[in-house]
């Protein structure tokens, strides 16, 4: 049986979501909104950069606006960085609950379209886009950052996998074993 393209799409947009909602599962507020990197990446923040992105590449690029405005950071506003934290005010669960209303908000431009549909992205020169390209452009950034947010989830508490029914990883392996390996390794190129 062959699935039609837009499926095919849509599965893989709600597998890349997943993935990087469950990167957050069961860690507390500060755990989530730490930084743990040089620029401050953390798990919270990449969710609700990825819900911005969203929002952007499946509205106004399509001609549908947000309907409360007020939930999102302005695209002209004074920190070029504010939807890659949570602020004070937000909570994990209000950026959680948002980004679930935003991908239902993304859901419904895709179900209304067809894959030739154009738009324009204001932020890449208002180029002439197609909803095909945008899912697969969306797609590819929410893998990186899901990949991203992995990282930093076992950097955290040793929590990693593919996905929550498939870790992808050998069941018995003696991680620190195999750090020493490969770092013996690496070693020999000093």
């Amino acid at each position: 049986m062959v699935t039609a393209a837009k499926d095919v799409l849509k599965d893989y947009l709600r597998g890349a979501r997943g993935v990087l909602l469950w990167k957050l599962d069961g860690l507390s507020e500060r755990d989530l909104r730490l930084p743990r990197t040089p620029t401050g990446t953390n798990l919270l923040g990449i969710v609700k950069h990825a819900l911005h992105t969203e929002v952007g590449y499946f509205g106004p690029t399509f001609g549908r606006e947000w309907p409360t405005p007020d939930e999102l950071v302005p695209a002209d506003g004074a920190d070029p960085q504010a939807d890659w934290y949570a602020t004070e005010t937000e909570t994990a669960a209000g950026v959680i609950d948002l980004y679930r209303r935003v991908q239902a908000f993304a859901d419904e431009t895709v179900d209304a379209l067809p894959l030739d549909a154009v738009g324009h992205v204001a932020h890449w020169g208002n180029a002439e886009v197609t909803l095909h390209e945008i899912m697969v452009h969306t797609i590819v950034d929410l893998q990186r950052h899901a990949g991203h947010a992995d990282i930093l989830r076992e950097q955290l508490d040793g929590a990693a996998g593919l996905l929550p029914t498939n870790g992808n990883l050998p069941d018995a392996a003696d991680w620190p074993a195999y750090t020493r390996r490969l770092t013996a390794i690496a070693n020999r190129f000093d």
